[in-house]
């Protein structure tokens, strides 16, 4: 009898210990939850932040720019006939910076664009027979060219532990003067237009690195704020101003901007 119970008492120790067990590992699990913002983000796979893409006190030096041109000879689109056009789109954006902290740049960024169109003819048909409506133009010419400075600040988001591809994002401040020229119709009507415009703008991107210091990078405008004002002379008589306010949030597809970057 005395066996009997000593073997009794070891399979229930044996039961307890297996039935604390689940306990243990429960309790280990939740120990291992992270703990700060860093380790959330290592757990997703988004990015290591000590991974260094841009280290404390490199220059940057980069830049977009872009040109078109076009030429249309009677030529028709929709419901407008005997198009007669040429014209073109210049556009330079330099960029230098310094970094002050790791992936993280200061820097200005300069613009100058430039564009010209000049229509000798353009015929708008709506309808047929007696109910049609037909507007025509026998002349346009425009001519304007803007000028723009801009503070920067970049943080770059390296892609985990791979040091040729991040993401970043862009906030700039810019101020910027544009003039214009305007001529229409037979005999010539003729505008001067000069403004200026601020605006606060939110630019998300990509950068691959092609070698160890030179990089391409893509970049989207997301957000602006901006203030526009602006002044006409009309045939050198008449004057007249407008003024704009505009606040988007949404991905706008025509400034994509991509460009080259040395970092040195």
């Amino acid at each position: 009898m005395l066996v009997a119970a000593t073997i009794s008492a070891n399979a229930f120790a044996q039961s307890s210990t297996s039935v604390a067990a689940p306990a243990a590992t429960e309790s280990a699990t939740v120990v291992a939850e992270p703990s700060n913002k860093g380790e959330f983000r290592q757990n997703r796979g988004l990015a290591s932040m000590k991974t260094t893409i841009v280290p404390k006190g490199q220059w940057v030096f980069g830049g977009t720019a872009s040109y078109s041109t076009h030429t249309n000879n009677a030529y028709k689109f929709l419901i407008i006939d005997d198009i007669s056009s040429e014209g073109y789109n210049f556009k330079i954006s330099p960029l230098i910076g310094y970094s002050l902290y790791k992936n993280s740049i200061i820097g200005i960024r300069l613009g100058y664009s430039r564009s010209f169109l000049t229509l000798d003819s353009a015929a708008i048909n709506l309808g047929s027979g007696e109910g049609a409506l037909n507007f025509g133009l026998d002349y346009y010419y425009a001519l304007k060219h803007s000028y723009d400075v801009a503070a920067i600040w970049r943080q770059y988001i390296p892609l985990g532990m791979n040091r040729r591809f991040a993401i970043f994002c862009e906030c700039q401040l810019a101020f910027g003067s544009s003039q214009s020229k305007f001529a229409e119709g037979s005999p010539i009507r003729g505008t001067y237009s000069k403004g200026f415009d601020i605006s606060l703008g939110v630019n998300p991107g990509v950068v691959a690195f092609i070698t160890n210091n030179m990089a391409l990078e893509l970049n989207i405008g997301v957000l602006g704020l901006s203030y526009s004002n602006s002044q006409q002379v009309h045939n050198q008589v008449s004057v007249g101003e407008t003024e704009a306010s505009q606040m988007n949030f949404k991905i706008n597809i025509l400034s994509i901007g991509m460009g080259i970057a040395f970092y040195l």
